[in-house]
């Protein structure tokens, strides 16, 4: 039979043109194209995304087949420790080089479901994670110039226990499952570090920042997914992160704590570039900033343009934004999401709709403001755990921004700010200061602007 079809070509070649043989040649050649590209389609798509409410055995599934599509820019991983119920907290990561810190490449978190009873960040960011890796796949430039200059971690479950009694508790699924296992809302269980900042600007000394490493030890009633969740601040160093809640719709940021001697809005040190992350989210989001939407909800949220300060809205103590900002490097804002908690299956679609662009466009903040390297000048090797101090200087009055950073285990530093000018100020042990003056004009798809620091040891003079 072989040799039939053979012979038949052969002699089709005799009998046609060579215009049409070749027009020939080309038709069976795109025939191929299209199955070849038909058939890799169906290779990288075990199954399409599904709008449900998915349970903890359907979220792993989601992030494996997202992982088994784009197996070379992600990782599936599970938290440090598990829930009280023995549960895994799953997250997926998106990178060029999965797994590793890569220097000059900052590092992004969004956590969701920290309150089992509120779906909306789970269900959200399973489709992100999707969605992330199906753009990737279809070349979008916007997504695959993201990726490769961003190291983004998800997690979809905080709260796994929590879900699964909101989910089985029928009518009452917008009031049971809020807390932990152990009866603990997570967003009250880390840490008091506003206190220590509170009373160091009081006294007008001590640190300003990652003052975690002022706890001689945790709280006994620290839980286990608030420390698997405390493992993954302080080993990723993200620059940026958020936390997704339901039963409001509006960006909440730091301070979430108030002051005790100021009821009221708490301004920390960053409030600028807060505000502005806070208001990407919103103006990005489909109705959050405009003054029409609101939450049926009383007493009516007095928020503006679809943003607040976590401590005007009510102050918290123990509050997961604020153990970002001040016992790391990192700044986090709360995104509240949904006007219902456990939101109702057929609304997922229009939410992610109503969320996409908003997502998209706060993971570019993670690119604002400066980046850089710290060396030592004599050996050119980089210097970790530097303390950069920022003073802006756009005013005619210099304005110290009471909040430093440090740089990381490969001698990378990651600094946030908005438009303005700047005295950056690098110090370390054993080495001189060394300030620069830099003028910040944001644009986040270009990545942070690059400032390198070269330090002169103090036995070099």
């Amino acid at each position: 039979m072989g040799q039939m079809l053979l012979n038949s070509r052969m002699d089709l070649q005799f009998l046609l043109p060579n215009s049409l043989q070749k027009g020939i040649i080309m038709m069976y050649m795109a025939i191929i194209l299209l199955g070849l590209q038909l058939y890799s389609t169906l290779a990288v798509n075990p199954q399409t995304f599904e709008f449900k409410h998915h349970n903890n055995k359907e979220l792993k599934n989601v992030l494996v087949n997202v992982h088994k599509m784009c197996p070379n820019i992600t990782r599936v991983y599970t938290l440090s420790g598990k829930s009280v119920r023995n549960q895994d907290l799953y997250a997926i990561e998106f990178a060029m080089t999965p797994g590793i810190h890569t220097k000059m490449i900052p590092e992004y978190i969004s956590i969701g479901n920290m309150h089992g009873n509120e779906v909306i960040g789970r269900e959200i960011l399973l489709k992100l994670a999707h969605y992330l890796c199906e753009q990737f796949l279809h070349k979008n430039k916007i997504i695959q110039r993201l990726i490769s200059i961003t190291r983004i971690h998800l997690v979809p479950s905080l709260n796994p226990d929590g879900w699964d009694d909101a989910s089985k508790a029928g009518k009452d699924k917008e009031l049971k499952g809020r807390n932990n296992a152990n009866g603990f809302d997570l967003n009250r269980n880390f840490p008091d570090l506003n206190s220590i900042m509170y009373k160091n600007e009081k006294l007008k000394h001590g640190k300003n920042h990652h003052l975690l490493e002022e706890i001689k030890c945790l709280p006994s009633n620290t839980q286990p997914e608030t420390f698997a969740a405390l493992n993954l601040i302080v080993d990723t160093q993200a620059v940026l992160a958020s936390n997704i809640h339901g039963g409001e719709l509006v960006v909440s940021y730091p301070y979430d704590q108030a002051r005790p001697d100021n009821i009221g809005y708490a301004e920390s040190p960053d409030d600028d570039v807060f505000r502005r992350l806070a208001s990407v989210y919103a103006n990005n989001h489909k109705d959050m900033s405009k003054p029409t939407t609101t939450c049926n909800k009383k007493p009516k949220l007095e928020k503006q343009n679809g943003i607040i300060n976590g401590a005007k809205w009510y102050s918290i103590q123990g509050g997961m934004q604020d153990i970002h900002y001040l016992g790391s490097n990192g700044f986090c804002v709360t995104l509240e999401l949904s006007c219902d908690k456990f939101i109702k299956e057929e609304d997922l679609k229009y939410e992610w709709n109503r969320n996409k662009n908003a997502m998209i466009q706060f993971m570019w903040q993670t690119h604002l403001g400066i980046k850089g390297m710290i060396y030592d000048k004599r050996s050119k090797k980089p210097v970790p755990d530097a303390i950069i101090q920022v003073v802006n200087i756009s005013n005619k009055i210099p304005k110290i921004i009471d909040h430093d950073i440090t740089s990381d285990c490969l001698g990378d530093y990651y600094r946030l700010l908005v438009n303005g000018e700047y005295n950056v100020t690098v110090y370390a042990d054993n080495f001189y200061p060394c300030s620069k003056i830099v003028k910040v004009n944001n644009n986040p798809r270009n990545g942070a602007k690059c400032v390198d620091f070269y330090l002169i040891y103090e036995k070099d003079k």
